[in-house]
Parts: structure tokens; sequence; C-alpha cells
């Protein structure tokens, strides 16, 4: 045994166990133990303690325990038996790598005394690794003129194992080309070289695939395997070929720029940069070629470049040259025709050759308004137009020869109703899809002089108030014309006529620009109510139109004249006189004041109111009827003559009035000459004689009265009623009027109803004064009737009628 004194490391404890070792020096004993890797725990190694002369009772006593230098733990002592043993499995690869030699290093301590020892366990090498590869495929490139003979080294195998378990031979796959060269290395290791026996050639096999076996000396025999791929390098020895000499392709005209015409392939044998074939367009490819088409240089597609037209060129030929990027290169040359499909790309063109506008409304039906030229640059079915225009036009469209059109009248015109017309032509391919132009055409209609003027109404009607300014507008007729420019211009004038025996020009005129026309003179209702001009509108076309209008006009009333007092009229030039009895009872009727107004309406409209009396008192007069009658009995002690002033004013705005002085002198007998309604109340019999008398003489009245109304009514019953006659009478203008007469039982007297159909509204007068003279019935009555048409100052005057029985 060798006693020595050893440094390990470990831990605190045992590093101070081993100082106090040292300062003691104690000599240790060594023992050596021989196990095979790869033994499961629990494997035997050795009895350490029997080995060492160890009492097994005392080792836990005397702490023994065992210290390794390794990471892992891979012995253990059974402190019950002193047994080692394997603790944790042993890869002697991992432990020792490929050294031959393979230990495990312990320490022993035992304490009380102390005591070290050092053991040493060599791990024996089992064959459990098999040769490897660095790579499973080692990949060699070979070019095809490599010389035979040409040696190309291996990759060597590796074997983790030592001894006769390592690396012991190769062994090279069958093959046709190559052999396997065993070398030695100074070190002992073995390796492996390729070596070429017959030539290689890439076109015929651009690939050899081998398999190289590596063996081990262990028992049993292990092995590792590696896939050799060989690629055989080419060498520029082949030219490019095309798979056509002449290549065709269609393509539609209009394709979207990169649009792929066809794709050339053209190959070459060879490989890489040899065999790396490149398209480009020849020498012998026009400019035009290359600006509408491109190649691309690695593909070989030809795509579309520039905009393709159909209607320059049907067909191209563009010539290509493929050659590989291989040392000297030769290029080839192959011819691409590419047909171009029409397609219907191209609108119609409209052309208007002529055009005869404006066109005269009475042209007659075909005359020829326009010629129109069409074509379209396409071709085949592409290039067939078809001309159109709306139905709902006067026009029509005939093809005089191919793509030639006129547009023609296909009736009358009217300007008046249609000045223009904007004729939509459409002109339409019969192409898939089809394609249309459409061109407007203005046609004008120019006017001829074909209307008359037109009066804005049938008729006009005016009124003017009388006494108007002269020269002042009284109104204006408005006349239009359909037609144009000087066809419209229309002047206005007053045709010849009379009114009431004088020029109508002296009356009234007219602006012949603006239709107004103006009165020349004051008109006076009483002298003229009404009249009628003719005017004449007429345009200055060739020849000349023109047309009529009335115009009605109708002066009104104003209040202009004064009343005049036509009963009482005053004897010798001073005053009226009239007698009253002095036995009348109150109410007696003793005059009766009649006056007139030559105005109409209520101008004439006249009321009676006494002014001044000598006793105002004793008589009064009626206010619408001028009646002076008796407020009371006349006693001794009033005057014998009272003098009565009476005032009679219209209802004009202002109102006029006039004065009438009437003496009346109380008699005790009435004289025998008496007039008007005196000579029916007045007699010189007694009282009595005369009441009788006069209620004889209104029965009279009364009953021809009746008579004449029975025989009125029986000549006109279909046009006035049962208690209504007509009066026909003169005015004191010399005008015809005629007037329905209506008995109306609500006055003292008698009351009417009258109208005149012209122009006035039924009106209602009251009789104011009636005798009988003989076979006529003399009637005095007022009236005050409505406004006629809305003129508030047309109102009925007072009339006298005379009826004749």
């Amino acid at each position: 045994l060798l006693f020595s004194i050893i440094w390990v490391p470990v831990t605190g404890l045992v590093i101070c166990l081993l100082l106090c070792a040292c300062v003691v020096d104690l000599v240790l004993a060594q023992i050596r133990y021989s196990i095979p890797e790869e033994l499961e725990h629990g494997a035997f190694v050795g009895n350490i303690a029997e080995d060492l002369g160890l009492d097994v009772a005392k080792l836990s006593a005397r702490r023994f325990r065992i210290v390794s230098g390794a990471k892992k733990q891979y012995l253990e002592v059974n402190l019950e038996n002193g047994i080692l043993f394997v603790n944790e499995k042993i890869d002697r690869e991992e432990l020792c790598e490929r050294s031959p030699n393979c230990f495990l290093h312990l320490q022993v301590v035992i304490e009380n005394p102390l005591e070290l020892y050092r053991v040493e366990v060599e791990i024996l090498d089992v064959n459990d690794n098999s040769p490897s590869f660095p790579w499973s495929e080692f990949n060699l490139d070979i070019t095809e003129s490599a010389a035979p003979g040409s040696r190309f080294p291996l990759e060597s195998a590796q074997d983790q194992d030592v001894g006769t378990n390592s690396l012991r031979s190769y062994l090279l796959s069958a093959n046709e080309h190559f052999a396997l060269n065993i070398q030695t290395r100074n070190d002992g290791s073995k390796f492996a070289e390729l070596v070429l026996d017959t030539p290689l050639d890439r076109e015929q096999q651009k690939k050899h695939e081998m398999v190289l076996t590596a063996y081990d000396g262990g028992s049993p025999e292990r092995s590792g395997t590696a896939l050799i791929t060989i690629t055989v390098l080419d060498a520029n020895d082949n030219v490019p070929v095309f798979d056509r000499a002449v290549y065709r392709a269609s393509l539609v005209e209009n394709a979207p720029r990169g649009t792929l015409v066809l794709k050339l392939n053209a190959t070459d044998l060879d490989e890489g940069s040899n065999g790396e074939v490149t398209y480009a367009f020849s020498g012998h490819a026009p400019l035009k070629v290359r600006e509408l088409f491109s190649v691309d240089p690695y593909m070989g597609e030809i795509r579309v470049k520039g905009i393709v037209d159909y209607e320059k060129a049907s067909v191209y030929e563009l010539y290509v040259q493929a050659k590989d990027r291989g040392p000297s290169a030769v290029a080839v040359h192959c011819k691409v025709l590419v047909d171009i499909m029409d397609v219907n790309d191209n609108a119609p063109e409209v052309i208007l050759t002529s055009v005869s506008t404006p066109v005269q409304e009475d042209a007659p039906a075909g005359t020829v308004i326009a010629v129109i030229s069409v074509m379209d640059r396409d071709s085949g079915e592409n290039g067939n137009v078809d001309c159109q225009i709306p139905n709902n036009v006067p026009f029509q469209l005939h093809s005089s020869f191919k793509n030639y059109y006129t547009l023609v009248t296909s009736e009358f015109l009217d300007r008046e109703t249609v000045s223009e017309y904007n004729i939509s032509l459409t002109a339409r391919d019969l192409g898939s899809p089809s394609l249309s132009t459409r061109k407007t055409i203005l046609v004008q209609v120019s006017d001829i002089n074909d209307n008359p003027p037109r009066f804005s109404q049938p008729s006009y009607t005016v009124y003017v108030t009388e006494n108007n300014a002269p020269g002042a507008s009284i109104c204006s007729v408005t006349a239009f014309d359909p037609d144009s420019n000087q066809n419209a211009y229309l002047s206005y004038s007053i045709l010849e006529g009379q009114i009431q025996g004088m020029p109508v020009s002296t009356y009234v005129s007219i602006n012949s620009d603006n239709g107004n026309i103006y009165a020349l003179r004051s008109f006076d209702y009483e002298q003229l109510r009404n009249f009628q001009i003719l005017v004449q509108a007429q345009d200055a076309g060739f020849p000349p139109l023109a047309s009529n209008v009335t115009v009605n006009v109708f002066v009104l009333d104003q209040n202009d004249n004064a009343p005049v007092i036509v009963s009482p009229l005053p004897k010798n030039g001073t005053m009226a006189t009239e007698v009253v009895p002095r036995a009348v009872d109150a109410g007696y009727l003793v005059t009766k004041i009649t006056a007139i107004d030559a105005d109409a309406g209520q101008n004439s409209r006249l009321s009676y109111q006494v002014l001044q009396a000598t006793d105002p008192g004793l008589f009064s007069v009626a206010l619408y009827t001028g009646e002076i009658r008796t407020i009371r009995r006349i006693v001794e002690k009033d005057a014998t003559r009272q003098r009565l002033v009476i005032l009679v004013k219209d209802n004009g705005q202002p109102p006029l009035s006039a004065t009438v002085s009437i003496v009346l002198t109380v008699v005790d007998s009435v004289p025998e000459s008496l007039s008007d309604f005196g000579d029916l109340t007045l007699s010189p019999q007694p009282p009595s004689n005369l009441a009788l008398y006069l209620i004889v003489s209104l029965s009279t009245i009364s009953l021809i009265f009746l008579v004449a109304i029975i025989v009125l009514a029986i000549s006109s019953a279909a046009k006035v009623p049962t208690n209504c006659m007509e009066v026909n009478g003169n005015s004191s203008l010399s005008q015809s009027y005629c007037y329905k007469v209506c008995l109306t039982p609500e006055s003292a007297k008698s009351d009417f109803m009258f109208l005149k159909p012209s122009y006035l509204p039924e009106q209602k007068v009251k009789v104011t004064n009636m005798k009988v003279n003989g076979s006529c019935l003399e009637l005095s009555a007022l009236g005050s009737g409505n406004p006629c048409h809305g003129h508030p100052g047309l109102l009925t005057r007072l009339l006298v009628f005379k009826l004749t029985i």
C-alpha cells in the first residue's frame, strides 16, 4: 500500500478535516475497484468496509462517509454492511470522454480517530455507442468535366467508445462511377475518400446518391450511415432551344397594359448560369413593336406595354432571341405572330354636312333640313351604324345611301306652338355591347304672319264720370300677337264712326303704341250717357292682319244740376199763389210742390222742407212728395195770407237746392178755377158735394188705371207680372228707354218699380203727382235705385211718365 496525503475539493468540513490530517501527518491507504459503465442503481462495486479492515458496526458511530470530486454522486456506501454500490448510472463517455483510462476517485473519511482512505474505481468501456457521421447527408458538387481518378475526401465518422469498441472500417454502396479509398491518420483514426472511376455526364444524370457505412470493432458490432449526394456540375456545352420556331397568339385590342400575350419557352440542357436562359427582342424587331410589347428577360412572358389598336394594325410580328448566361453563349431566335382582335371600341361619328336653319313654319313636308354623314372606324358588325331620331317631332330621317342621311320635315310647322326643336340624333352601331353617339340638331322655326292680333277681352266696358278733364286716359285696350318680330308689332287705331252725329275722333283718341284711350272732351251725363267705339289692332306683317274690339263707354252722373221747380209756377213772374178754404180740417192737401233734377240716382233724389212760414204751425210739407197740407184747422185769428218758402234739395254730394215761394190765401169759399189736384178737391158746391166728386173722380182714375194694367198684362204676359206694366218713353236726350212699372200699395197714392234693361238695375219709384188729361194719365215719380254695376254715382233721376190709355 502507498501512503500519501492527497488534496481534493470538498465541502468546508472536509477541507478542515484534511487540514487537520495534514497537521497530524496521517498515512492513508488506497484501494481500487473496476466496474463497467451503464450499471443500474444498486449494482455491487465492493465491500469497502471489509477491504479497509473496518468494523462494520462502528461505521455509523465513526461517521463513515465518502467524498467524490465528481458533480454527481455516482457511488454510495451502505453503512449497515459496508458495501459500496452504484448510486447513479455512470456514462463513461460523459465522465471521461475519449480518454483511454477512466477512473472515479473517492475519499473515505472516518472520525474518532480520524482516518482518510483513497479509493479508485475504474470505469470500463462497453460498446454502447455506434459510429456516427457529423451530418446525415453529404452534398458534393463535382463538375461533369472532372477526370477519372479524381479524389474527393469525405467527412470521418466518430465513435465515442474506445479501444476495440471504436471505429474500425467504412463501406460504400454499389454505384457506377465511384470507389472508396480508406486512409489511416497518424493517430490511428481512419477516413475515407471517393475516387472517380468513370466520367460524369450531367445531361444524362445530374445527381448520384450513395450510402456510406461506418463499422466499429465492438461485440456486438455497431454501425452508422450517411447519405452521399453528388451533384454533377454543368459545363456550358448546350445552347437554348425554343419549343416552337413560330408562336401565334390572339390579343384583344385595347387590352390593358401588362396583359399577358403569351409565354415563350426555351430550354438549355446545361445547368446554372449555363442553363439560365434570358429573352429579349432581336435586332429585327421594329421600334413600334418595342413600344407596344415587352419581353420579360427571365420568364419569357410577352406582355402589352402600349395601346394596341386594331384600326392601326391587325397583326404584329415579334422576333425574340434566347441565350444562356454561360461563357461563350450563343443566341437562338423565334418569331411571334400576334393577331389583334377587333372590339367595339369606337363610337359612331356624326358629321353635319349641311344644315339649313331656320326653316319657315309654312315649309312643305319633305323640306330638307340637314344632311348627315355617319362613320365608325370599327369593322364588321362593330362598324355598321343605324341612326334614329325621336318619333314625337315633325321630322323624319331618310337614308340616302350608305352612311348618309337627310333630315326632312314631315308636316307643317307652327312657330307659335314650338319655336325651335332640339332634335336628338342617335347613331348606334351593331357591336356587342353596342356603342352610340348623340348629336343634337337645333332647328329654329322662322315666323310668318299667320296670326291676327287678339284682344285680351271680347269687349271692353268703361265707366267715365261726367265732367272729366279733356285729355285724361279713360281706359286701355291690350292685344297680343303670337307671331314674332315685325309680325307681332301692333299699332292701335279707332275706326271711323259717329257719336250723336259727330265723328268719334272728336270724342276720343288712342295711343297707337300702347292702346291707351283718351277723352278729347268733357262728357255730360245729361247729354250723353253711353257710346261705343270700335278699336282696331293691326300688326306690321306683310300682308298685315288686324282685329277689332268694341269699347262700351258709360258716362257716370255727377251732381252738377240743381233741382228745378216745375209746379206750381209763379204767376206774373212773381210768386205762386194758392187758395185755402177756411173750413178745411187738419191734413187738407193745399197744393203739391213738383220739382225735377236732370241728374240721376241719388243726385236726383229730392227732399222738401219748409224754409220760411208766416205761421210755422199751420202748414207742413211732405219730405219726399212735396205735398203741402194743413197741420190744424184754420181759425179766425189766423192771417188770411200765409207765405211759405219751400226748399227743394237733392241727395248729391255736395247737395244742390232750389226754393219756391207760395202765397196761400185763406178764403171762405173756393174759386171755380183750380189747377192740378186743387181742381179735384175744390168746388164751388157745398162741402158735401165736393167730397162726393172727389170720391167719384178717384174711383174713375183707379178704374182707368186698372183697365190699362189689365190690357198691358194681356199683351205682354210673358214679360210683365200681373201687377206690373211696361212704360215706353223718350228722355230729354232723345234716347229710348223701356221701363217695367209695378203698382205697390205701400204709399198713400201709388208706387212703381221700373228697370232700365240696358244697364240699370231694378229701381223703386214713388208717384209724386198724377192727373188725367183727356185720354192720358200723367205721372210724376221720384225714384231711388241701387248703384249701377258697382258705381255709386249712377242713380235714377226724376222722370215724368205719360201713359196713353
